[in-house]
């Protein structure tokens, strides 16, 4: 394999901003070295110069839908798909993210495990990582009930986490309520009990599986926290009147150590169909009260991470994580603290903290590299330079 390095004129490094220059030494996969300002490759290294741009790691969508191709009613149709016909639609997905800088994804709902068996027919450093739940486990007729992982009471909560666990997932995603995409679910209850949610956790903290909870319902935010779940989706905090995050639960949320991935984002060139703005109306959301969550959840110090949803429709089709983060930072939140929510923080939820989601020696060369400086303006991550993937570069 040729040896690279990538020159910028500066570096987030997963955590801060390094400026005054940079250069990674990339060799076998992995960032070799780093070095800051003027230093000179080794000799034979193949180096590209990009004179005023920033070196990031590779970005991490925590929350995905790779079996879901982002037409009308993505979801919907995954029912009456052949799975050989998955199998396009995930590699095509990953492609998309690969594009856009994504170069390790958490999928959170497939159809009937069918990115888990995928996967498990051969890693691919062409494409993005690949972490993944499995079906998501759901109650009778609850959101996303076709996807294959109903369940009810306690045993057989227990059973359905045993079988994700056995099918290869790396965590247990919970349907904790109802789902604005599910006809006939109720986005402003829980769809477990208190005993059924803490069956689910105990069992998959005993076959070392981490818990994360699908939840609108502001009663099933208050769940969640409650049973002790590891991360929080969406955290919309729905009520019959209405969304909004009590200040009080932040609080809880930040001291209770749960990560939160808000799933903000959209392609701001798709016009939303009426019926899906009629859809998110009826059950109390907004752009606007969206942000005002993230934001309150932002300054109580809550953990976020960020996952973009992609996959459900055609205004999150996959590779938009990067509107996640400028609707991060539009809530007013740090630009350094939404790109570690893509970085560090994104590979630590995953498991891969050690690995991945930093510029340092020894990680794995994921890289994206963009046009300026994603602190000052983060609407550049909109147009990347060159994205490398174990150290091969895949775009750009």
């Amino acid at each position: 394999m040729t040896r690279h390095a990538v020159r910028a004129a500066r570096m987030f490094d997963g955590e801060r901003l390094v400026d005054g220059g940079v250069l990674v030494l990339l060799d076998d996969g992995r960032i070799a070295d780093v070095h800051r300002g003027r230093a000179e490759a080794p000799d034979g290294w193949l180096v590209r110069e990009e004179p005023d741009s920033t070196v990031l790691p590779g970005l991490v969508d925590a929350h995905v839908h790779l079996c879901a191709d982002a037409g009308s009613d993505a979801l919907g149709r995954l029912a009456e798909r052949p799975e050989p016909d998955l199998d396009g639609v995930v590699e095509a997905s990953l492609r998309a993210h690969l594009a856009a800088g994504v170069t390790t994804v958490r999928d959170l709902g497939d159809r009937r495990d069918a990115v888990l068996r995928w996967r498990g027919r051969g890693l691919r450093d062409d494409l993005p990582t690949v972490l993944g739940s499995g079906a998501p486990v759901t109650s009778v007729g609850g959101h996303c009930w076709s996807l294959g992982g109903e369940a009810s009471g306690v045993d057989g909560i227990r059973t359905a986490v045993r079988l994700r666990a056995d099918a290869g997932a790396d965590l247990v995603k919970v349907m904790a309520s109802g789902g604005v995409f599910t006809p006939g679910t109720d986005t402003t209850r829980p769809q477990f009990t208190d005993e059924e949610l803490t069956a689910a956790l105990t069992q998959a903290h005993d076959l070392g599986l981490p818990v994360t909870a699908h939840a609108h319902a502001l009663s099933a935010v208050e769940q969640a926290v409650r049973v002790g779940v590891d991360g929080i989706e969406h955290c919309t905090c729905v009520t019959a009147t209405g969304a909004q995050v009590p200040a009080e639960l932040a609080d809880r949320l930040a001291t209770s150590g749960v990560t939160v991935c808000a799933t903000l984002g959209t392609d701001p060139t798709v016009v939303t169909p009426p019926e899906v703005v009629a859809m998110a109306a009826r059950a109390g959301l907004s752009e606007a009260t969206l942000r005002d969550g993230i934001a309150t959840l932002h300054r109580a110090g809550v953990r976020l991470v960020a996952g973009s949803d992609a996959g459900l429709g055609p205004a999150k089709p996959h590779g938009i994580l990067p509107e996640t983060l400028v609707e991060y930072v539009a809530c007013g939140i740090p630009a350094t603290v939404a790109l570690a929510a893509a970085t560090s923080i994104g590979a630590e939820v995953c498991g891969l903290g050690r690995r991945k989601g930093r510029i340092r020696a020894g990680f794995e060369a994921d890289l994206l590299v963009v046009d300026g400086d994603p602190t000052s303006d983060i609407t550049v991550l909109r147009r990347p330079l060159a994205v490398y993937r174990a150290g091969v570069l895949v775009s750009g």
